[in-house]
């Protein structure tokens, strides 16, 4: 990851900015995976993994490990996420089956 060097901090809330806009673009874009998920699913109970989202949030806290943050911030980032994102892939579910 290369991470570039400022010289005001106008220009380093502008590289945030930049790197802020992404990271909502990326969250829409697995919503967007999420909602096409639920089409696989056959029932809430398998919505609701706990297996896949216990293997998620390992994964991710790994990640932030290897990259020098807090994995208990990630987890928590990623609890919220998931949760909300559940709740959505629930909803598409049940449209998808006419609930």
């Amino acid at each position: 990851m290369d991470i570039k060097k400022c010289n005001t901090l106008e220009e380093a809330r502008a590289e945030i900015d930049k790197i802020d806009d992404k990271i909502v673009e990326l969250i829409a874009a697995r919503n967007a995976y999420i909602k096409q998920i639920a089409h696989f699913k056959n029932s809430i109970d398998e919505i609701k993994a706990k297996d896949r989202i216990d293997d998620i949030i390992t994964r991710m806290r790994g990640r932030a490990i290897e990259l020098g943050l807090s994995p208990n911030l990630i987890n928590d980032l990623y609890i919220r996420m998931i949760d909300a994102m559940v709740d959505t892939e629930v909803a598409e579910f049940k449209n998808a089956k006419n609930f």
